[in-house]
C-alpha cells in the first residue's frame, strides 16, 4: 500500500468534490456545551495554574465575529495570571473588515511593541484568527507567536455555519479567490492553530494545518463557541506561550497528555 494522503491534499480532495460543508444541525447544536467549558475553565483554575509562567511578553486577542473583548475575558485573566501581559482588541463588537478596522489593528501592534520593547504573541478566535495571521505576514519582526482558535483558514470560506452572516454584517461576498487564497499561507512565524472535530460553526478541517516547519495544529474537544474557555485549550495556549523566544518547537503529545490531545494527522478525516 502506499503512503496515506498528506492532510493539505485530503482537505483539498473533499473541496473539490463537493465533500467539505459546513457542519451539521447535530455539531450545531453542540454548541450549547459552551456554557459548560466557560464553567469547566473556571473550575480547573487550580489545575491550570500549575502551567509554566510567562516571561510578560505582551498578548494581543482578537474575538470572533460580532464578539467583543468581553468573549475573551476569561482567556486574557488566565494568561494575566500566567505572568503575560493581555490586550483585548479594543473596536468593540468584531463586524468583520471594516473601513479602518486593519488600520487600528496595526496601530495597536506597534503601540503594544513600543510600550514593551518585546515582540507581541497574537491570539485570534475564530475571525480574528485571520487579523492574527495576516498582520503576522505584515509585520513578523514584531509578532513571536501566533495562535488560532477554530480559524477556517484553509478549505473552501463557505464551509461555515457564519458565512451568511458575515456577508450580511459586512458587505462582502464570500468565495473571492483574490481575497481567500492568501488566507491559506502561514505567517513566517510559530504558528499554532487550535481546533475541534466537534466544532459546530466551522468545518474543522478548514483549521487544520499540516505539521511543518514552525506551523502545527493541536486538536482539543471543544465546541466553537467554548474554544477560548476550554480547559484543554487554556493549557495548551500557555504551553505553547511559554517558549522562549527563538527556541520554538512543536507541542508535545508525550505521556498523560496523550490521553487528552490526539494526533490531529491520524488519518480519520470525517
Amino acid at each position: 500500500m502506499g503512503s496515506p494522503e498528506p492532510a493539505e491534499t485530503l482537505i483539498e480532495n473533499w473541496y473539490a468534490f463537493g465533500l467539505l460543508r459546513a457542519p451539521g444541525m447535530f455539531r450545531l447544536a453542540l454548541e450549547w456545551r459552551a456554557t459548560w467549558e466557560f464553567g469547566a475553565g473556571m473550575l480547573v483554575y487550580p489545575w491550570l495554574a500549575r502551567t509554566a509562567n510567562g516571561d510578560g511578553h505582551p498578548v494581543i486577542v482578537y474575538p470572533g465575529l460580532l464578539a467583543s473583548d468581553l468573549s475573551t475575558l476569561l482567556l486574557r485573566r488566565f494568561l494575566n495570571g500566567r505572568g503575560y501581559v493581555t490586550y483585548g482588541w479594543e473596536q468593540g463588537s468584531n463586524l468583520g473588515l471594516r473601513d479602518g478596522v486593519l488600520d487600528a489593528c496595526r496601530q495597536q501592534l506597534a503601540a503594544v511593541r513600543k510600550r514593551h520593547r518585546r515582540n507581541v504573541s497574537l491570539i485570534g478566535w475564530s475571525l480574528g484568527g485571520l487579523y492574527a495571521r495576516e498582520l503576522a505576514k505584515e509585520f513578523g519582526d514584531r509578532v513571536r507567536v501566533v495562535i488560532t482558535l477554530g480559524t477556517p483558514f484553509t478549505g473552501h470560506p463557505k464551509a461555515t455555519n457564519a458565512w451568511r452572516v458575515y456577508e450580511l454584517v459586512t458587505g462582502h461576498r464570500i468565495g473571492a479567490p483574490e481575497l481567500h487564497e492568501p488566507l491559506r499561507i502561514s505567517p513566517p512565524v510559530p504558528t499554532t492553530s487550535i481546533f475541534s472535530r466537534t466544532d459546530g460553526i466551522v468545518a474543522w478541517q478548514c483549521s487544520v494545518q499540516p505539521q511543518s516547519g514552525d506551523a502545527e495544529s493541536i486538536e482539543v474537544q471543544a465546541s466553537h463557541f467554548g474554544l477560548g474557555a476550554n480547559p484543554l485549550s487554556l493549557y495548551a495556549i500557555a504551553d505553547r506561550l511559554a517558549q522562549p523566544e527563538g527556541a520554538w518547537r512543536p507541542f508535545d503529545r508525550g505521556g498523560a497528555r496523550a490521553w487528552f490531545y490526539r494526533d490531529p494527522a491520524r488519518t480519520t478525516w470525517y
